[in-house]
């Protein structure tokens, strides 16, 4: 029986299947292709990209937790312009859809990175990361209000004329009416979850684990609440959504996908195994066979 893995998620962005991976997890892909052919993977997101460089915050920024890490990097990265002249050329030549997170301090910040982006064709698409601190309203993160996901989105979909995806924070009390807010102003697809705040503190020298106190954490201890909210917010919207947060393997990836999502992607496991991703597509595939499956879709949302 011949299997389907391929998704489509709308406005040209056509996956040979399900997975991709996370921002920040993979570099901008050729990191990680001395372990994993990336042809194999449905698509492949590169690292925050943003208008201007980012130095990051200061050492230590990453924490190991049980059953996770906290990280507060803080979007290093030599900026768009060194993207287009230096990056890009070089990843052209993966068979794989090409995505790039974008952040930004504005509204403006966003739409004038994916204006520069948007005339480079081998850019499938943008993951718009609304989780980032708004500096011209006092610190306050665009995605925990619908005005400022509404406002984001707006201006991104004015600059970019492809694929528009909205990456969700968890940290909100209603995470479906940010992606409402998003789908409305033309959003194509929506991410979810980002990391959630979290904490922690080296009792020996009682003083916190991360320069900045607090960080995002990721891995398989947020899986269970990253399951809840794709299921949350696939039922309240229309258009697809792609879920990450704790996936370590092709089980956990078919957890979202039986929850709604359309596609996943894979993060923190990176870090453990760089061939998580292509063992995940693998596992993927024999769950389909041995279950009789013929097209991945018949999965989606069947719970």
């Amino acid at each position: 029986m011949e299997l389907n893995l391929s998704v489509d998620l709308g406005r040209g962005l056509k996956l040979k299947n399900p997975v991709m991976t996370a921002s920040g997890t993979f570099g901008y892909g050729e990191e990680f292709a001395d372990f994993i052919n990336l042809d194999k993977l449905g698509g492949y997101i590169v690292k925050g990209t943003t208008l201007n460089p980012r130095e990051g915050n200061d050492y230590p920024r990453m924490a190991e937790t049980p059953s996770g890490m906290l990280n507060a990097v803080g979007l290093q990265n030599k900026g768009v312009d060194y993207f287009i002249r230096e990056i890009y050329p070089r990843i052209q030549r993966f068979d794989s859809a090409m995505v790039v997170n974008v952040s930004g301090a504005s509204p403006d910040d966003y739409a004038e990175v994916c204006r520069r982006l948007a005339p480079l064709d081998g850019v499938a698409a943008v993951e718009v990361n609304i989780s980032c601190p708004n500096v011209k309203q006092g610190g306050m993160a665009f995605g925990t209000t619908c005005e400022g996901a509404a406002a984001v989105t707006r201006a991104v979909r004015a600059a970019f004329p492809r694929h528009v995806i909205v990456k969700l924070s968890p940290n909100v009390t209603s995470v479906t009416d940010i992606a409402l807010a998003a789908e409305a102003e033309g959003a194509d697809s929506v991410s979810l979850i980002n990391t959630l705040m979290g904490m922690a503190i080296d009792v020996e020298r009682r003083r916190p684990c991360l320069s900045t106190i607090t960080g995002g954490l990721s891995g398989p201890a947020v899986r269970p609440v990253a399951v809840r909210m794709v299921w949350q917010v696939a039922k309240a919207v229309k258009i697809p959504v792609i879920g990450l947060g704790g996936i370590t393997c092709g089980r956990d990836a078919l957890e979202f996908i039986m929850a709604g999502a359309t596609a996943i992607e894979i993060g923190t496991a990176n870090f453990i195994d760089p061939a998580v991703t292509v063992k995940a597509v693998e596992e993927i595939t024999d769950y389909c066979h041995r279950h009789g499956i013929s097209d991945i879709a018949e999965l989606r949302g069947i719970i």
